[in-house]
């Protein structure tokens, strides 16, 4: 359940202002006055392929090596089912070189510099404008899709200039997931067997929620009444960043780092941890750590503590934010206490202020795939993640590979979540548990918007059963959610934003710097360590200090490139 989203309509806006980009790069091959290895240049053994489209990939095996995230809910990666599953099709054998969600990015950068990196890198973003553009450790695939990607022509051609980079060449595969209740991931739940023991209802202002706290701690005083992880760590699993939607817009993490930037209507690049807006959401959120509401781990824990932490014999939380109650209760194996949590809309601030932010950039993403020019078969490893983009490719790499048994191709009889007839129905449903069958969310994502909505759901399906889930999700974004979405005209998320090597290497240690000192300063104002009214001034200074005037005209600079506004 993951993680990169978008509605369709905003990605033609987008497309419409890469396609500037496009132009501007022809088909030249020296960047910085340097020779950029090119497709052309990669050797590839193409004796080797048999015709595209058919499998096995290759005539005698051969072996690739790709760098990935591992899940905690994936067992191992080499001896997975699927891996075996695709090792079997298509005659690749892959070797893995991993890293965790909190370390992947360091592990792979060391990769990169060291010299020691595999062939392919998939599911993760490196820094195309250093390792591509610059240096063509990442090679450009521009005539190489075409030639080897017919499912990926067929289904992506229209998407493929967003991958442009800053020189107008392609270096990665895009992925799709097209999730609706993913456009609208930050969310709250709350243990509703609570409410009802204390007579209360799911509140609906910050006052309300400041009372509700107060009414369960003196219920159950050895309770927990908000959980969360801290921000690196979980999927919308954040409560802080949850509780600054009752004051103003928190873009949460848009770009490589959680610097809290966010656009203007009229197209500034501001950073809203310097708005009063900003303080009076972290003063308000002081009074409920004061008040002994907010989990002292919430700051520091990951979003699989947080799991271990709820699913204890008490019950010992009240309120918990994640993108899906899944990832913190298994629906299967713990129902009963699965389904004491419903959720809820963002709670009205002070001034009214009441904002879920709708992540409307993210469901094409242009780090699907990319190769190195370690790779001998570039066309072949192409091939392989082409099979992605086939009608069951996500199936089996989402839920397992054996028809049948894993999934079903357009049931008969049975519509899917946007009433029409379903698609495809999932037999081995989603489980945050481990296990050794499917990648679930690790590598690619092949998901449009008719598809993700086309997964056979019984109208009348228990929304309180694993079953359930999905048409949960989605009644808990349509409903709860989508109302408070930020509107044309008020503040906005950025794209995720392509720079070129020298702004990277520019804001490189500040943006570092930036999101470190935010996030310092903003558990230091929560718990008390500085004063919001004494010290909020020195803060801002701090932040200029960071280099966050760096960073802002850095984003001002690319933004308008970007969006087709350079003058």
């Amino acid at each position: 359940m993951r993680k990169r989203f978008v509605k369709i309509t905003a990605l033609l806006l987008s497309l419409t202002m890469a396609v500037s980009l496009s132009a501007c790069g022809g088909s030249t091959d020296t960047v910085d006055g340097k020779d950029a290895k090119t497709e052309s240049n990669a050797a590839s053994d193409e004796s080797n392929l048999n015709e595209v489209g058919t499998y096995p990939i290759v005539k005698e095996p051969i072996e690739m090596s790709v760098f990935t995230m591992t899940m905690p809910n994936v067992e191992d990666l080499a001896t997975n089912d699927f891996t075996k599953y695709m090792e079997e099709k298509t005659g690749i054998k892959l070797t893995f070189q991993t890293g965790t969600r909190d370390d992947w990015r360091d592990k792979l950068n060391m990769a990169l510099q060291s010299g020691d990196y595999p062939d392919v890198i998939l599911g993760v973003d490196p820094n195309l404008a250093k390792y591509g553009v610059k240096e063509g450790v990442i090679i450009q695939l521009d005539d190489l899709i075409e030639k080897n990607m017919p499912n990926y022509m067929k289904m992506m051609s229209q998407y493929m200039d967003l991958t442009r980079q800053t020189d107008g060449h392609i270096y990665s595969i895009a992925e799709i997931n097209d999730c609706y209740h993913c456009m609208y991931g930050r969310k709250m739940w709350v243990n509703k067997k609570y409410l009802d023991a204390m007579g209360v209802e799911i509140p609906t202002t910050t006052e309300e929620f400041m009372e509700v706290c107060k009414k369960f701690k003196e219920y159950k005083p050895d309770g927990i009444a908000i959980a969360g992880a801290n921000a690196k760590n979980g999927w919308y699993a954040n409560f802080e960043e949850w509780m600054m939607g009752s004051f103003i817009l928190d873009p949460g993490k848009q770009q490589a780092v959680r610097d809290k930037t966010a656009v203007t209507p009229e197209g500034k690049v501001v950073c809203v941890a310097t708005d009063d807006k900003y303080k009076e959401g972290l003063k308000y959120m002081s009074e409920l750590y004061k008040q002994g509401y907010i989990y002292d781990g919430d700051f520091t824990q990951t979003q699989e503590q947080v799991r271990t932490l709820m699913n204890q014999e008490d019950e010992p939380v009240l309120f918990v934010p994640a993108g899906t109650l899944s990832d913190v209760i298994d629906p299967a194996e713990n129902n009963e206490f699965y389904r004491d949590y419903v959720a809820m809309s963002p709670v009205k601030g002070p001034d009214g202020t009441q904002i879920t932010p709708f992540f409307k950039y993210s469901g094409v993403d242009e780090f699907g795939l990319c190769i190195t020019d370690k790779c001998k078969d570039p066309a072949a490893a192409l091939r392989w993640v082409d099979t992605f983009f086939t009608e069951t490719g996500d199936l089996s790499s989402q839920y397992g590979a054996e028809e049948g048994k894993d999934w079903v191709l357009n049931p008969e009889g049975e519509v899917g979540l946007n009433g029409k007839p379903a698609l495809y129905k999932v037999i081995n449903a989603y489980s945050p548990d481990t296990q050794n069958h499917d990648w679930q969310d690790i590598g690619i994502r092949v998901a449009p918007a008719d598809y993700r909505l086309g997964q056979a759901v019984d109208p009348n399906v228990d929304i309180g059963s694993a079953e359930g889930l999905e048409k949960m999700l989605y009644e808990a974004s349509k409903n709860l959610q989508e109302p408070y979405a930020q509107k044309e005209g008020e503040l906005d998320i950025m794209p995720q934003l392509k720079l070129t090597d020298q702004e990277a290497t520019d804001i490189q240690t500040v943006g570092v710097e930036v999101e470190k000192y935010i996030a310092e300063n903003q558990v230091a104002f929560i718990t008390g360590q500085k004063d919001l009214d004494k010290d909020w001034e020195s803060f801002k200074q701090g932040l200029d200090n960071a280099g966050l005037q760096t960073l802002l005209s850095v984003y001002q600079t690319a933004y308008e490139r970007q969006m087709g506004k350079d003058k």
